[in-house]
């Protein structure tokens, strides 16, 4: 190579090498990628994913709103229920994923609840930072990526965790700033449990279980939410809001604004799940898998980000409480369906779950029998 061509390629490789270095240094003082992000023109080093994990932004395969199962709530209580629970089965069996409609949380609640998420993140970042934590154990939190403590590798993602039954327990803990914070969001997640109950129930009956079943080996019951916030990125193709991962807990309802980012693997394809005003998605998780069998699947999803806008995802988390004791359910255990996974607390689960950080590989594997 010609001593100019050299030259000239060392010094772009000392500028790219120079800004790396200055936006670790300022990562170090931002800890949340919702500042960091508007004093960076390229990803810092922590955040860039492996060659062979990383999003291809120019192969994305894309479902349209008739593809992915929309179940209609609407006559879950009446007549039509067989017909609604069988449909749910084959969400739940040949998806893991599906849509409701007409599923009984007023616009008005979900506006506000999408609009305080807003100004929670417009917030100054000092006023934010009054609710930071490295903390797992606290049960509300703001913080960044996923498990800063155990993991390789920075997911750009903004998080605040709120644990949310009961209710009483948990909302003195919440933000004061917004001013309405704790009002909208405690009217959100009263109707996101009534929400959550009624699938529960569903589902449980979908299996052939007595409609209590999964309510009752969930224990006491456990409600979380995450306030999700992915500033846009100077570099998608780099990194990931949130890596290839399952959810550890019964059932997830997912509120998203309307830019696109969740991706879900499908057939071995990674397929972006666009979003559908006045719609939940929900997903099975590894808790429905185990109590079913494997009849069900928790399936894999990720979440990308882009360069030109912000996304915001709210998802709820329905799981049990951590003394539950969870296994297949024996009315699902014969000769030709051995029991596939041993007893366990929620708790033991969890805990697994959070020290692995993010995998591909599912954490079910590991209580197998």
């Amino acid at each position: 190579m010609p001593r100019k061509c050299v030259n000239k390629y060392k010094s772009r490789l000392y500028l790219r090498n120079s800004l790396i270095n200055s936006s670790m240094a300022i990562t170090a003082s931002k800890p949340l990628i919702t500042d960091l992000a508007t004093t960076v023109n390229h990803v810092p080093s922590n955040f860039i994913r492996p060659l062979s994990d990383r999003p291809n932004l120019q192969n994305l395969h894309s479902l349209s709103a008739s593809s992915i199962p929309i179940i209609d709530l609407h006559g879950l209580d009446g007549p039509n229920r067989s017909q609604i629970i069988q449909e749910l089965a084959h969400a739940c069996q040949t998806y893991g994923f599906f849509q409701v409609i007409n599923h009984g949380v007023p616009e008005d609640v979900v506006g506000n609840m999408v609009n305080v998420s807003k100004e929670f993140f417009n917030l100054p970042e000092s006023e934010r930072l009054k609710n930071y934590s490295e903390d797992p154990t606290k049960t509300t939190r703001l913080s960044t990526s996923f498990n800063v403590k155990n993991e390789k590798v920075s997911n750009w993602r903004d998080f605040l965790r709120l644990h949310c039954h009961p209710l009483e327990d948990y909302i003195k803990e919440w933000p004061i700033n917004p001013p309405s914070f704790r009002e909208d969001v405690a009217e959100y997640s009263r109707n996101i449990r009534r929400l959550s109950l009624k699938l529960v129930e569903a589902i449980s009956e979908s299996l052939g279980l007595e409609r209590d079943y999964i309510d009752n080996a969930l224990g006491k019951h456990g409600q979380h939410m995450a306030v999700n916030y992915y500033p846009r990125c100077p570099e998608p193709e780099l990194t990931y809001g949130l890596p290839a991962h399952t959810d550890p807990n019964a059932i997830t309802i997912l509120l998203q604004n309307d830019v696109p980012g969740l991706q879900v693997l499908k057939d071995g394809k990674w397929v972006t799940v666009n979003p559908v005003p006045n719609t939940f998605i929900v997903n099975i998780g590894d808790q429905i898998q185990v109590i079913s069998n494997d009849r069900y699947k928790s399936v894999l999803h990720r979440a990308l980000v882009n360069s030109q806008k912000e996304r915001m995802s709210i998802p709820t988390f329905y799981c049990p409480s951590p003394d539950a004791m969870i296994g297949p359910a024996p009315q699902l255990i014969d000769h030709d369906h051995p029991a596939q996974y041993t007893n366990f607390t929620y708790k033991e689960y969890y805990d697994k779950f959070w020290n692995r950080a993010l995998s591909k590989e599912t954490c079910v594997d590991m209580f197998k029998t």
